[in-house]
């Protein structure tokens, strides 16, 4: 079975991975913020969403959970044409449609072993004793 801590290049490149896709969020969230007028409550929640999910897979905590949510709030976006301003990365669908792929990607593959979660939830060795005790 794949871990979903690899190291090595395949751990390198899912990190590259979770950068460039929490990074883009966390602009596309951070410009949308700025750019919000107070009048869609549906604006401000797929910014919040996309910083924060960001943030988590920037770091790497949560992967799988941020990178879910990422993948909706990028598909929700393209979906429901919300695109801030001038100023956003994203005034195309098709550079949001990347960012929901590279989103769903990590989400199938894991944080790899450069994360947060590999730290904290990362490969235990497991010890089978040689003589197990005898049943009753």
């Amino acid at each position: 079975m794949f871990s979903s801590f690899p190291d090595g290049l395949p751990g390198t490149g899912l990190v590259l991975l979770r950068l460039v896709c929490g990074v883009l969020l966390i602009v596309q969230g951070t410009v949308s913020l700025l750019d919000w007028s107070g009048q869609n409550l549906v604006t401000l929640i797929l910014a919040l969403l996309a910083v924060g999910s960001g943030v988590l897979l920037v770091i790497g905590c949560l992967t799988r959970l941020a990178a879910f949510v990422a993948a909706l709030a990028s598909t929700s976006a393209i979906f429901l044409g919300m695109h801030a301003s001038n100023l956003d990365a994203f005034s195309a669908r098709l550079p949001s449609i990347l960012l929901a792929v590279i989103a769903a990607a990590v989400l199938c593959l894991g944080p790899g072993a450069f994360s947060l979660d590999a730290l904290l939830f990362g490969r235990r060795e497991v010890q089978i004793p040689k003589n197990p005790r005898p049943s009753l």
